[in-house]
């Protein structure tokens, strides 16, 4: 009939609807890839972020310890092994608190290594000081667990090494007697009344410290922080005590 109107239904096709459908997926896939390279991104740089702080940390508190050297007498201040660095330093917390023995070394771990630091609980006496300076160099060699207790990890590492400043050059710590020349032997004491030789007051220790310690650190070339790190510090009393 002239004037009729036919009424179609309103909506989308099945075919409308699957291409709209597929868009949408195709964009939420995009997105989601998006927010996953977001997420990876943020974790890397935090963790990156993370472990140059810890590092920065441990490089701090190695000059914070050669800072705080403490010559004794008859005993070594500083001492190089080619495997751990062991030295004596005054507690910066408390003068009264006594001394600390401090050692630094590198220990493999599974194929990959961890520079590592080892500090004794302070010491009031020339024994406990001997036999904490044994004990660093036991932890450095083959650690039990009690001398585990007292280390702390830094950073992953591959390498180490360290050099003296000595005679206006670098060299390695065990090329040359880092101690001075042994003076002549003393006169005999005269003897008291008992017979037994008169008691004398010890001698101080004849250890020659470097003019500076170089530190040079390997990290891991698939690690998180990656290259080679040289750190230079320089006797206080030497370079008017920068490092």
């Amino acid at each position: 009939m002239p004037g009729l109107r036919v009424n179609r239904p309103m909506g989308f096709t099945l075919v409308e609807l699957l291409v709209a459908l597929g868009i949408m997926a195709l964009m939420a896939g995009l997105s989601w890839r998006g927010i996953d390279g977001m997420l990876g991104t943020h974790m890397r740089v935090h963790k990156r972020a993370d472990a140059l702080l810890t590092l920065q940390a441990g490089l701090a508190q190695w000059a914070a310890d050669l800072d705080a050297l403490m010559p004794l007498p008859q005993s070594p201040a500083l001492d190089w092994d080619g495997r751990a660095l062991r030295l004596t330093r005054r507690s910066t917390a408390n003068a009264s608190d006594g001394i600390l023995v401090v050692a630094w070394s590198r220990r493999g771990q599974g194929g990959s290594g961890q520079w590592l630091r080892w500090q004794s609980p302070p010491l009031l006496s020339q024994d406990a000081l001997q036999a904490a300076w044994l004990r660093a160099a036991q932890w450095a060699q083959n650690p039990g667990d009690e001398e585990r207790r007292y280390e702390v990890a830094i950073t992953a590492l591959d390498e180490w090494k360290v050099f003296y400043f000595r005679d206006d050059a670098w060299t390695n710590p065990l090329s040359s007697d880092t101690f001075a020349p042994p003076t002549p032997e003393p006169p005999k004491a005269p003897e008291t009344s008992t017979g037994k030789p008169e008691a004398k007051p010890a001698a101080a220790s004849s250890q020659k410290l470097p003019e500076g310690i170089r530190l040079i650190l390997t990290l891991p070339a698939d690690g998180v922080l990656s290259g080679t790190i040289t750190r230079d510090w320089i006797l206080p009393t030497h370079g008017g005590g920068k490092s």
